[in-house]
């Protein structure tokens, strides 16, 4: 089943979203099993092609979200029912737990309080650890470390493949996708909106902006005004090779500051070490550009914390933008009237607040008086499997041929990325589809191959020896 349709001007759906993340895919999802009739809008030539394409992949507990708040409400049910759905849908959790590291006195004084935090927020099994239980638990962190709080459930998911999961849900039962959509005016008649996009003229009697990066703007389309200001935030990454991986096994947090979480180290899914993100304001909100001397504080960072790390060689570099807004909270609000939400501000917490803000979006459209009833039999599809602590593709029978040999990608799973219910669109959706391309050398062995094998399937072929993002 193909995901996207070219224009269907004659068609009506009942909701509309607007944007292609992590927290639209997640939106279209739940809008879809209760009972509605969704189509959902996307700028961009494929899935996660914005904010949501580069983030920790930090599955949270919620333990230092401010207390009370809408964000932790989201993360906590987001959490709870992507655990629910994790072998339904053969997605993944590495589990590692975390540890708020303290280096200085000053952040062993404040471990109290977030411990007090976590507390409050119902994350009851967080607990203080010594200088000597870090150092059993990870015995090549730097023996610096003069305490820490010990957060058992905060786990390690596959970024790309649940969005793509909770998208698939979607179309498999009957949503509708129509990628490089960018919407252009909207308008209330008779009930409806009618949206204008580069892809056509498109109907639906509600919208629920999840538009991320450009949250705002597409508000003072819909509205005329908007209730926010989108600031991008770039968070820029260091990613280790594979040999990093035996080095730690916990999530390292810093003791967060007032502005930002800090800089984590972090095993990801795929076999690798993550440190990242830093915190910098930028106007521009589609370039998010690395620059050496941050990356080599980064390095430095990292080994700093766990000095073996410095040994190591660096696999990828890359950045990232959030959605970041005037304020700290997330900007959700309703238009009942005009039957319009918005999902703004939505930052680092994101991936695992979606399935929790898909929740609460569809509450806020049921306040509103809409009725659907929910499917009886939803069909569940089973994701292919990036990560590394599972069987991989290229560990099953049959036809193996090894396209990606870093990353040990098979042709098969190229294919089925390309012939899916949600087809990858251009090289950098198949990147995240399969992680073809990402090791080592950066697609210089393999490119040729992968720019054979989708020849004709792209608008914009690969080009060999050509860096791509």
């Amino acid at each position: 089943m193909r995901c996207f349709v070219e224009n269907h001007p004659a068609e009506s759906f009942d909701v509309v979203v607007i944007g292609a993340g992590v927290i639209g895919c997640a939106v279209a999802r739940r809008f879809v099993l209760e009972g509605a009739r969704v189509l959902l809008l996307e700028k961009g030539a494929d899935i996660l092609s914005g904010a949501s394409k580069g983030n920790s992949a930090i599955l949270h507990t919620g333990f230092d979200a401010p207390p009370g708040s809408l964000e932790v409400a989201c993360m906590q049910a987001g959490y709870e029912e992507y655990m629910a759905i994790v072998s339904r849908m053969n997605l993944a959790v590495l589990e590692t737990g975390a540890i708020v590291a303290a280096w200085n006195d000053e952040e062993v004084a404040k471990l109290d309080g977030i411990e007090a935090q976590a507390l409050e927020n119902g994350v009851s099994d967080v607990r203080r650890v010594t200088r000597e239980e870090i150092l059993q638990r990870e015995p090549h962190i730097n023996p610096n470390v003069r305490a820490g709080l010990l957060v058992p459930r905060e786990h390690v998911i596959d970024p790309w493949s649940a969005p793509l999961g909770y998208l698939t849900q979607a179309v498999q039962n009957g949503a509708q996708a129509v990628f490089d959509a960018e919407v252009k005016t909207a308008a209330r008649v008779g009930g409806e909106w009618i949206v204008q996009t580069t892809k056509g003229e498109f109907r639906a009697s509600f919208a629920v902006n999840c538009a991320g990066l450009f949250g705002d703007q597409v508000e003072q389309v819909f509205l005329g005004k908007a209730s926010f200001e989108i600031r991008p935030r770039k968070g820029q990454f260091v990613v280790f090779d594979k040999p990093a991986a035996s080095l730690i096994r916990t999530i390292l947090l810093p003791v967060p500051t007032e502005r930002t979480k800090g800089v984590v180290v972090v095993r990801t899914a795929f076999g690798n070490v993550l440190v990242g993100p830093t915190a910098e304001e930028q106007e521009d909100r589609i370039h998010a550009g690395v620059d050496e001397t941050t990356l080599k504080g980064l390095v430095a960072k990292a080994a700093e914390l766990v000095p073996a790390l410095g040994e190591v060689p660096v696999n990828a570099i890359y950045a990232g933008l959030r959605p970041a807004t005037e304020k700290k909270e997330y900007r959700v609000q309703i238009d009942a009237v005009r039957g319009y939400i918005t999902l703004g501000g939505i930052r680092s917490t994101g991936l695992t607040a979606a399935l929790g803000l898909a929740q609460h979006a569809f509450r806020l459209y049921s306040n509103a008086g809409a009725r659907v009833i929910p499917l009886a039999n939803p069909v569940w599809p089973q994701m292919p499997n990036l990560s590394e602590h599972r069987e991989r593709d290229w560990e099953r029978p049959g036809d193996n041929e090894i396209v990606c040999h870093c990353e040990l990608v098979t042709r098969r799973e190229i294919e089925s990325a390309l012939n899916s219910s949600v087809p990858a669109r251009d090289f950098g959706g198949l990147r995240r589809r399969t992680r073809a391309c990402m090791g080592r050398c950066q697609g210089f062995y393999c490119s040729a191959r992968v720019a054979e094998i989708t020849k004709g399937r792209f608008e914009n072929p690969l080009s060999v020896g050509v860096s791509h993002e």
